[in-house]
């Protein structure tokens, strides 16, 4: 049944399919890493027992998250090996030292504090448990770093000489890591795990106050944390994100042709489509919604400057026009759907309505799971993009498939699919069932010790701390 089907086209659906399960997870984590030390720093700091609610609240989701995080992880190594034999033989010596080195320091700096900081506040003081929060958010950010370093690398490879048989060996360790696309796909990335936490706290936060919650302090300091977030960070990220679009044009002119749909090229400016029907097959952009010289404004800052189209490239060497060019406007979309409600947000707060205004409030319940949606299509634009390369310029994807028959592929992608649609599938849904529950429900109210606001009395419970308007960071 499966003999017909493309090795090649298999293995690659199986490792999309893997990664898109896995990176929804470190995506969270890492934001929820850092929110948690924020958070755990702010109670410490002024003794405002909502703080703590939120703490506890928090870390049993980040728990969950972290260790399905793990575990969707584990697999995609194992593709190295069954999947990708030839990629792991010939890149080896560059990719095996980078992604052991993030085991031994970001994932053994995780683990190390990770059981102080789940379970230890009471047994270990409060400065070695915050100790543990940092170096955790730290840790986290870490293993990201070292990933992305080996990313950045097949993207746009440096520090590197190619033996004769045919293996990549490291020259520089430096222009390895450091290569041209890391620093930009670095701050990209991590930026928009901390949006994507932020989108998701303020998404659960309106929930729980379009139900009714907005007297609990806990649910209005989450509320107003996450859209002081959206509002600083989303804007950065539309900056981070055109940086980094200008070094794909350096370094990988042909992605950023796809993204743009620019089937053939513009000699003096080229528009910015915004819509249109693809057809690959002619060459063009049917139909298309465009708003002219946009594209080289945006790319060269010149109106008139030109571009170069994908009639430059030979057919073999384009990616997948269509899955880029959506992709990039799903990611794109999204990105400038959270920078209106940071600033929508932001216009509430001047107002004073902040807590009352319905339409907000639902308009981030939409938005909550748009970052996870946003990181996604991010990675879809830039590893399909990449196509047909693993390390750019330098192998093909076809090349370094494992000699694997199309039926064992198609057995193990469908074994993955049914797992990970059970197992990961009843972990998002308690995920979600703990979000409905809210922060009151499973902290607890506050029976004793001191609950400090700004310009307010001390009160001792959650409701008496809204009844009196008492919100700092609001």
């Amino acid at each position: 049944m499966f003999d017909a089907l493309d090795p090649v086209l298999l293995a690659r659906a199986q490792f999309a399919f893997t990664v898109a399960f896995h990176f929804i997870f470190p995506a969270l984590s890492i934001g929820l890493a850092s929110y948690l030390a924020v958070l755990n720093g702010l109670w410490l700091w002024t003794r405002d027992r909502s703080y703590l609610a939120l703490f506890q609240f928090w870390i049993r989701i980040f728990a969950l998250v972290f260790a399905m995080g793990v575990v969707s992880g584990i697999t995609m190594s194992y593709q190295f090996g069954t999947n990708w034999s030839v990629f792991s033989d010939r890149a080896g010596p560059v990719i095996g030292p980078l992604m052991a080195y993030e085991v031994l320091t970001a994932f053994f700096l995780e683990a190390g504090f990770l059981g102080i900081m789940l379970f230890g506040r009471e047994r270990v003081g409060d400065r070695l448990h915050m100790l543990a929060c940092a170096m955790v958010a730290v840790g986290t950010a870490l293993s990201a770093t070292w990933i992305l370093a080996v990313n950045s690398w097949m993207q746009t490879p440096a520090g590197y000489e190619v033996a004769a048989n045919g293996q990549f060996l490291p020259r520089d360790w430096l222009a390895i890591i450091f290569n041209p696309s890391f620093p930009y796909r670095l701050a990209h990335t991590l930026t928009a795990a901390y949006l994507t936490t932020a989108f998701m706290v303020g998404g659960v936060a309106a929930w729980h106050l379009l139900r009714g919650h907005g007297h609990s302090a806990p649910v209005r300091r989450m509320f107003s944390m996450a859209l002081w977030m959206a509002a600083i960070v989303a804007p950065l990220q539309v900056f981070i994100g055109d940086l980094h679009g200008l070094n794909t044009l350096e370094h990988q002119p042909v992605k950023v042709m796809a993204m743009e749909g620019h089937y053939r090229s513009y000699p003096d400016g080229a528009p910015l489509i915004l819509l249109g029907l693809l057809d690959s097959a002619a060459g063009e952009v049917r139909y298309a919604l465009e708003i002219p010289k946009l594209s080289s404004l945006i790319l060269k800052h010149d109106l008139d400057a030109p571009l170069a189209g994908l009639d430059t490239v030979p057919p073999q060497e384009q990616p997948p026009v269509g899955v880029v060019f959506w992709a990039f406007r799903i990611m794109v979309g999204l990105g400038l759907a959270m920078a209106g409600l940071g600033l929508w947000s932001l216009w509430a707060r001047y107002r004073g309505r902040l807590y009352e205004d319905r339409w907000l409030q639902r308009a981030a319940v939409a938005l909550g799971p748009s970052g996870l949606v946003a990181v996604i299509a991010g990675w879809v634009t830039t590893e399909v993009g990449r196509q047909p390369w693993t390390v750019y310029g330098e192998l093909t994807t076809a090349a370094s498939v494992s000699p694997i028959a199309a039926p064992a592929v198609a057995t193990s992608l469908l074994i993955f699919a049914v797992v990970y649609f059970l197992v990961f599938g009843a972990g998002i849904f308690y995920v979600l069932r703990l979000m409905v529950q809210g922060p009151d429900a499973v902290g607890g109210p506050p029976t004793a010790g001191p609950l400090r606001t700004a310009g307010t009395v001390p009160a001792v419970q959650f409701q008496e701390t809204a009844s009196t308007g008492a919100a700092s960071w609001t």
